[in-house]
């Protein structure tokens, strides 16, 4: 088993019944090839959450502050996590998460770039779109409904893949990509509030 395996399953005994986490959709999630999971931000646990309830390993950016901290950094590069640099263009940071895409892999982002201070569902970036236009990856929807209290009910909802046919045969902008992903966040957020 490898040392994502493991924590995943770890952290998924105590995370599961702590939160009552209820995962919806999760047959939504292709079985191969390339896949983009775009997720609301709420918590710094969201990337835990949505990773533990994904039947296949989930690979994430993390900001590159969290790889200089001693033993933490290679916890979190050994549960999949890549590091980018905040506040600037990372090149390094999206040919890894393109390659990740490319090769097959499950690659989790947050469009909003940091958490939402309300809950409320807050406006994506375009790198996002970037993903899901430069490559062929399905790109599913994903929405984490909490809040994240003892014993209350956390439900981490997969949406069905996005069809991206028309955005990348109309050449749309990265923009427009990732404001039909964050419409679909959206719906699913209203669906299972």
């Amino acid at each position: 088993m490898t040392f994502y395996g493991f924590a995943r399953s770890v952290v998924y005994t105590i995370f599961k019944p702590w939160y009552r986490i209820q995962a919806i959709g999760v047959e939504n999630i292709p079985k191969e090839g390339g896949v983009l999971l775009c997720a609301n931000h709420i918590s710094v646990l969201d990337p835990i959450v949505v990773g533990i309830m994904c039947p296949r390993p989930v690979h994430y950016m993390a900001k590159d502050e969290l790889f200089q901290v001693p033993v933490l950094g290679g916890i979190v590069r050994k549960c999949n996590a890549f590091p980018v640099k905040r506040g600037f263009n990372d090149r390094e940071a999206l040919r890894t998460g393109l390659k990740l895409l490319k090769d097959g892999h499950v690659f989790g982002l947050f469009p909003e770039g940091t958490r939402s201070k309300t809950g409320e569902l807050g406006k994506g970036l375009s790198g996002a779109g970037f993903f899901a236009l430069r490559t062929e990856a399905q790109v599913v929807p994903c929405a984490v409904i909490g809040p994240y209290k003892s014993l209350n009910k956390l439900k981490m909802v997969y949406g069905k893949p996005i069809d991206m046919t028309e955005m990348r045969q109309t050449k749309a902008s990265a923009e427009q990509v990732t404001e039909l992903i964050m419409s679909e966040i959206d719906k699913l957020i209203k669906e299972h509030k």
